[in-house]
């Protein structure tokens, strides 16, 4: 596969799973060989952790929706940086409901195998997360928040 088919790739999981909550796409385009090198704590391996990862992020934000802000491709790696928004009305990682609206931003890195992904690096912004929940002070001099 080449680089424009990985792009399509991952644009279909960014809108299947992601915004429409098809977690079955998953099966489809992840290797069972998987590895994600960010993975939530507790999450298990392979695909089975991927698909604990977004059944666990829609229930926890169930409007949810992550926009592709950029992506480029080169070899066999696409990089999105993307922002993802949502109301958190469940449980998020042990963290009850808010009914918070949130934003936050992030970039994965994604490299492929025969269409399939096989390897996430990924780093969006938890600590901005966790203010916007309330969970967490914001840094010092920060504009205060409603």
């Amino acid at each position: 596969m080449g680089e424009e088919e990985n792009k399509a790739t991952a644009r279909m999981f960014y809108d299947e799973v992601l915004n429409r909550g098809n977690i079955s796409v998953i099966d489809k385009v992840t290797a069972e060989n998987y590895v994600d090198h960010t993975a939530a704590p507790g999450m298990p391996p392979g695909r089975e952790g991927e698909k604990q990862w977004f059944l666990m992020l829609r229930a926890a934000f169930p409007d949810g929706r992550t926009t592709i802000d950029d992506i480029i491709a080169e070899g066999d790696r696409v990089v999105v940086r993307g922002t993802m928004t949502g109301t958190h009305t469940g449980e998020f990682m042990g963290i009850p409901a808010t009914g918070k609206e949130v934003t936050i931003s992030g970039i994965d890195i994604t490299r492929f195998e025969n269409g399939q992904s096989v390897e996430h690096w990924g780093q969006w912004d938890v600590a901005g997360l966790m203010v916007q929940l309330g969970v967490a002070p914001p840094p010092p001099g920060a504009p205060e928040t409603e």
